[in-house]
């Protein structure tokens, strides 16, 4: 075998994993996945497509070996393979915003200009929960705080935040995280506890890449 016909082969292998990134649907899908296991036809709801066209990007995913497929009866439940998937979901995220001005505007409209403060460090939230200075709050609907989430972190998913505020002591700051750093949960939070007298920030990522970093996760 020719060194050319190597690199050749080689490469064609890895394109499969670009293509495989290389459609927003997909992009999406991996952001729930990544929050915890999933059955195809609530995949196929959070991001509004058909269960047959959802199926066929999980199945593509799952081909270039992004995501892992189980059956538990009639239904199909998907799981991302492994932290590696994060990391790359990571490293597109920072070439897009420091390589494409569309990202860049995106990010500054949809984000920088509804919470201009620096999100919070991930070693500043785990120094300060220890020290019982802050409380972190998990954004996310109840099923996914359920299969995941930080360690002592309080669940009152975005949209129930009005009626529950009284679980948030006001003497302390809230650090809130939802999905990852282009979920609008937390930025959607964050506003709402601020217009109310609290000192709320985000968290600089979200819960998969937390995992994914290796610290601690309680289920």
């Amino acid at each position: 075998m020719s060194s050319g016909r190597f690199k050749q082969d080689l490469y064609g292998q890895l394109a499969r994993v670009a293509r495989a990134i290389g459609h927003p649907n997909r992009l999406e899908l991996l952001e729930y996945i990544a929050q915890g296991s999933r059955p195809v036809d609530e995949l196929a709801a959070m991001t509004r497509l058909s269960v047959a066209n959802a199926s066929k990007h999980l199945q593509d995913l799952r081909q270039a070996g992004l995501v892992r497929a189980r059956k538990e009866g009639v239904r199909v439940y998907y799981e991302l393979a492994g932290p590696d998937v994060v990391d790359l979901l990571s490293a597109v995220r920072i070439v897009g915003e420091t390589r494409l001005a569309e990202v860049e505007q995106l990010v500054r409209t949809y984000i920088d200009a509804r919470d201009d403060l620096e999100p919070v460090p991930v070693d500043e939230v785990l120094r300060r929960a220890r020290q019982g200075l802050v409380t972190v709050l998990d954004v996310r609907p109840p099923e996914e705080y359920a299969a995941g989430h930080l360690p002592g972190a309080v669940n009152i998913a975005a949209d129930s935040l009005a009626g529950h505020l009284k679980s948030l002591p006001r003497g302390r700051e809230v650090v809130a995280y939802c999905r990852g750093p282009y979920c609008l949960l937390s930025v959607d939070a964050v506003a709402f506890l601020r217009e109310r007298g609290y000192k709320a920030r985000r968290l600089e990522n979200g819960f998969p890449e937390w995992k994914a970093a290796g610290l601690p996760v309680e289920t």
